[in-house]
């Protein structure tokens, strides 16, 4: 069963994931934004994997040119693991200089359904949104596990006309 929530202005990513709380029965919950394809390989798959194994929330990752990290949410990690690390910090879209790391984030998350109490808290932040992971942030601070991994599958980023454009292509390659 598929069921719509609508997001009657774009208010950022957080004000579309309070708006599914009524929706949401279990203790976590997999977040899949739409703009960031993923193919060859099921990254939901992989998180659904390191979340039994350990028991926390999960962000899928990848490295991205240092230059372009001002277009992502990028994690700060610590206790780096065999395949996978534990996320000290996440940053919204920060500037190169302020980046504490390229290791960006990537639509598929595993969160807690503690998350919807902290968007509630929120007040805007860039571009005035509220930001997902402004609520992540905080609850990482109040010491909730999130953890991070590399995914396998082929990114294809739909975020940009040239990026869909682009992703179109590879997809109905793929299928040719």
């Amino acid at each position: 069963m598929i069921k719509f929530v609508y997001q009657n202005k774009p208010k950022g990513t957080g004000d579309a994931v309070l708006k599914c709380k009524k929706f949401i029965k279990s203790k976590y919950f997999l977040m899949l934004l739409p703009d960031d394809l993923i193919i060859k390989k099921n990254c939901s798959n992989e998180i659904i994997r390191l979340h039994k194994k350990t028991k926390g929330s999960v962000i899928a990752t990848k490295k991205v040119n240092r230059k372009t990290v001002s277009r992502w949410g990028i994690l700060s990690i610590k206790n780096k693991k065999k395949g996978y690390f534990e996320i000290k910090d996440v940053v919204e879209k920060p500037t190169i200089k302020h980046a504490p790391s390229n290791f960006a984030i990537i639509g598929r998350y595993i969160l807690p359904s503690s998350i919807f109490g902290e968007i509630k808290k929120l007040k805007p932040g860039q571009g005035k949104e509220i930001h997902i992971t402004d609520a992540i942030r905080s609850l990482i601070k109040k010491e909730s596990k999130f953890y991070g991994s590399i995914f396998t599958g082929k990114y294809l980023d739909c975020g940009t006309l040239r990026g869909y454009i682009n992703s179109g292509i590879e997809v109905y390659k793929g299928i040719k």
